[in-house]
């Protein structure tokens, strides 16, 4: 399990920035969070991640969010999550 990355940054985005990368993504972002592994995995069977109001259960070797909560609710529509490696 320590070869799992123990923290990402999800950046959401609105849907219309699809091929968008790096700092132009970044640029993009209506919200970030910096989340960290819980050690537990959630329902999707991925490990699950949480911090800032965010929690996600993130498959590591795609860096695909497979569930993700945002304040405790369902993404909105029109919205998507993108995973990039966290700063600092």
């Amino acid at each position: 399990m320590s070869s799992q990355p123990q923290r990402f940054e999800i950046l959401l985005v609105p849907q219309h920035v699809e091929g968008k990368e790096g700092a132009e993504l970044v640029e993009s972002a209506i919200r970030s969070a910096v989340v960290e592994a819980t050690g537990q995995y959630g329902a999707s069977g991925y490990p699950r991640y949480v911090g800032g109001g965010l929690e996600a259960d993130i498959d590591p070797e795609t860096r695909t969010v497979e569930a993700l909560l945002v304040d405790g609710a369902e993404l909105d529509y029109g919205l998507s999550a993108r995973v990039v490696e966290a700063g600092g």
